[in-house]
């Protein structure tokens, strides 16, 4: 198996007839995923999506794709091809365009839909290329087909590309439900036709790599919800993604056969599910659903919620009820069921909103007390299938952690793909299919870029540890009045601190003269070095003394 190390350089040029994958996002995460190919020049995107900030990314809203490799090449990309409606494969697209507007943005109906009105809040009008399962399109020399996959939205797929360096099958995120609710089936038959064909390169789906055996229905989901529904005592509130249509319609139908109105709740909830309904993809009763305004006047027995918040995000509606900081207000009886599985990193988050609701009396159904969630993605038994029928010469694991790659990667050699013709690799390393071979062929840049209100890639991992050292440890600040030309101190030092928790400074005072009389006895007048020194001063008092490292912000004055 290949994999990355630190001494990779930058790629070597691409032979000719060669065909170059290059994962922007999405290797050793789970997010964040974008793929550039490229063939004779051109360049093919699959999928642009976000990742969504943990707790040591303070006061970041979203994390990017890094953009520098493609940004002087942009007029070179032919299409975006979008799998799926989800975030984390859409979410990046607008500031993909915002670079080059006319890209054109191929997706199915559903996920065009979402994505349009996502770009309609960044005012942005694209160039849309709507195919459905079965279709076939070319993009420069990239001759795209479509198959259908299942997976926790409506309208995803897979995407078979096809240029004169061979056959790649990117399958995007999917399972192999048996019974969708939307009756749409992983197309298995294209898949083993396409193996028939010769896959030069397989591209799967990892997240669920490490999981035995096969998917549950997402029918067996509706009975439980039924089940909790009926036998909650107040109101219900159902935390899912805002994207998940399907989850969205058990509910609908669940509460409609309990006599209960629905209210979604949340911005995004609210316009997908909009979105889905005008699309035919959501089947609404009529007279179910009710405005935020009206669910006051209903019995708490006659109510259900719909909102986001599932993996504990802290602006979402769900954890500002849990910190009773929502119009909505938990209350003693109330029936919350977390209907979506934890993503990786999120389990303090989630289990905080959950004690946080707990904490006002509610009942709190999760994936780990009932089934009222099933993941969109295929665990090893179905993984091992589509191996075994496609057969790929190549193999390269994508979109999971480090785990779900090695584990999807053992799966493969398994079923009998050669060691050395398995590719694992992370955001930024560079693959060619050269021959009909697979091999790392060097590593380009592929950082975060963090969204921070309307900066986008202002933001540092310099700002960011900056932030962390406020939020954990506070911060002192000294200013310092000194003579311009001797550096002796003329007034202060004035101290002030906040969440450092040191209540006061007066030890200290005496060091900091200290060193500022033995600088001017020296010489010593430069600005940037009596900060220095006012700066190790305090820090190695407030160290020995506390046990704690706060940002130390000196500021002297010349006068």
């Amino acid at each position: 198996m290949s994999h990355p190390h630190p001494g990779l350089g930058a790629p070597r040029p691409l032979v000719q007839g060669g065909l170059r994958i290059v994962p922007l996002g999405g290797l050793g995460e789970i997010g964040r995923n974008m793929t550039v190919f490229e063939y004779d020049g051109r360049l093919l995107i699959v999928d642009c999506g976000v990742l969504f900030p943990e707790t040591e990314q303070p006061g970041v809203d979203l994390i990017l794709p890094d953009f520098d490799y493609i940004r002087d090449r942009l007029d070179d990309v032919d299409a975006v091809v979008l799998t799926h409606g989800h975030e984390d494969h859409i979410g990046a697209v607008p500031y993909l365009l915002r670079e080059r507007p006319d890209i054109p943005v191929v997706g199915s109906r559903l996920t065009l839909a979402l994505l349009e009105a996502k770009l309609a809040e960044h005012r942005i009008k694209p160039v849309l290329v709507r195919v459905a399962e079965g279709d076939q399109r070319s993009f420069g020399p990239f001759d795209c087909e479509f198959l259908s996959v299942n997976h926790s939205i409506p309208d995803a797929l897979a995407v078979a590309i096809r240029t004169p360096a061979g056959l790649v099958l990117a399958t995007g995120d999917f399972k192999m439900d048996q019974l969708p609710l939307d009756g749409r089936l992983t197309d298995l038959g294209g898949f083993a036709r396409l193996g028939a064909e010769g896959i030069d390169l397989l591209l799967s789906d990892s997240t669920n790599a490490e999981v035995p055996g096969f998917v549950t229905s997402e029918r067996d989901i509706g009975v439980v919800l039924s089940d909790v529904i009926r036998v909650a005592e107040k109101r219900v509130i159902v935390a899912c993604f805002a994207s998940h249509v399907h989850r969205v319609q058990q509910v609908l139908d669940a509460a409609h056969a309990c006599g209960r109105k629905v209210c979604l709740v949340g911005r995004s909830m609210v316009r997908n599910m909009g979105v889905a309904r005008d699309l035919g993809y959501l089947n609404v009763p009529g007279g179910i659903m009710v405005d935020q305004k009206e669910i006051d006047n209903l019995p708490a027995d006659k109510v259900v919620l719909v909102c986001t918040g599932s993996q504990g995000e802290p602006m979402s509606a769900l954890s500002r009820m849990a910190n009773r900081d929502h119009q909505i207000r938990i209350e003693e009886g109330d029936t919350v069921i977390l209907a979506s599985s934890l993503i990786p990193g999120n389990e303090n988050a989630v289990n905080r909103v959950i004690n946080g609701l707990t904490r006002w009396g509610a009942r709190v159904v999760h994936k780990g007390n009932a089934l009222v969630h099933v993941s969109g993605h295929s665990p090893a038994g179905e993984l091992l299938y589509v191996l075994n029928m496609t057969r790929p010469s190549n193999f390269m694991p994508v979109h999971g952690e480090w785990r779900h790659l090695r584990a999807h990667a053992r799966l493969a050699e398994l079923t009998g793909v050669p060691h050395e013709n398995i590719i694992i690799a992370e955001d930024g390393v560079v693959v060619d299919l050269v021959d009909g071979k697979a091999q790392v062929a060097g590593a380009v840049r592929a950082g975060y870029v963090y969204v921070d209100g309307l900066s986008v890639g202002e933001i540092t991992e310099t700002s960011l540890k900056d932030r962390r050292i406020l939020g954990d440890e506070g911060f002192v600040s000294i200013v310092v009045v000194v003579d311009s030309e001797s550096g002796k101190p003329l007034g202060g030092p004035e101290i002030h601190a906040r969440g450092a928790g040191i209540d006061s400074f007066e030890p200290v005072i005496p060091r900091i003269e200290d060193v500022l009389d033995t600088a001017a006895a020296d010489g010593i007048n430069d600005i940037h070095q009596l900060r220095q020194l006012v700066r190790r001063a305090v820090g190695r008092w407030v160290n020995e003394t506390f046990g704690r490292r706060p940002m130390i912000i000196p500021v002297i004055v010349e006068v």
